[in-house]
């Protein structure tokens, strides 16, 4: 009985050893902006309500094909002669890096719906080599467009007036953020785009989503 005790004794503390080397080791992989997020919960910035609008492929798209998704999102268009490329790669960059987790997806909305139909859409997309499965490039009515990018994900979008337009292209003033939702469809994440250290802060924020459980 004794022997019994004592190698189950022995039992607990190797696997509280291999617990916490493994928590070690984790901490350690993390990048600085990973391990203070981790130390933190992300506050719920709204809920986004449902949607309407139309993907790349000219399919509707609403709030249920992100179920159970973190997914990021931003706002773009096409004729776009400024940040909106950059973006767009940036986008890219977080679809390769989470190319093995299904549990990730990507939303791009154009504040061009005028000009940005779902063909010229998908030509945009496949630019960035985006996987039309996990990222929807969506146009739709102005109105719905902005009740989604502004009211719902607190987005910057204004367009600009003819006077203040520098280049035929210059039609929009925009926000170069990107916004993370989690699984419940609320923001919960906010970083610019165009800042160093942008994409671990995106990893990060992302990463401390997914450990959250689902519905």
């Amino acid at each position: 009985m004794v022997h019994w005790v004592v190698w189950g004794g022995l039992a607990v503390v190797i696997l509280a050893i291999c617990f916490a080397y493994v928590r070690e080791q984790r901490a350690t992989n993390m990048s600085p902006t990973e391990s203070r997020l981790a130390k933190r919960e992300l506050p719920v910035i709204s809920q986004l309500t449902d949607f309407t609008l139309t993907n790349q492929l000219a399919k509707p798209v609403g709030l249920a094909q992100f179920t159970n998704k973190v997914w990021f999102a931003d706002v773009i268009f096409t004729r776009c002669a400024g940040p909106c490329p950059a973006m767009t790669q940036r986008m890219a960059e977080l679809q390769a890096h989470f190319a093995g987790d299904p549990d990730v997806a990507f939303a791009t909305l154009t504040t061009d719906p005028g000009h940005d139909t779902p063909p010229i859409m998908q030509r945009f997309a496949k630019r960035f080599g985006a996987d039309a499965g996990r990222w929807q490039f969506l146009t739709g009515t102005k109105s719905e467009i902005v009740r989604l990018a502004v009211d719902d994900m607190k987005l910057i979008v204004r367009e600009k007036p003819p006077g203040e337009q520098t280049t035929p292209e210059d039609l929009f003033i925009h926000a170069t953020i990107f916004v993370v939702i989690d699984r419940q469809g609320r923001l919960r994440g906010v970083l610019e785009s165009m800042e160093e250290g942008w994409k671990d802060k995106a990893i990060a924020i992302a990463n401390t989503l997914l450990t959250e459980p689902s519905k």
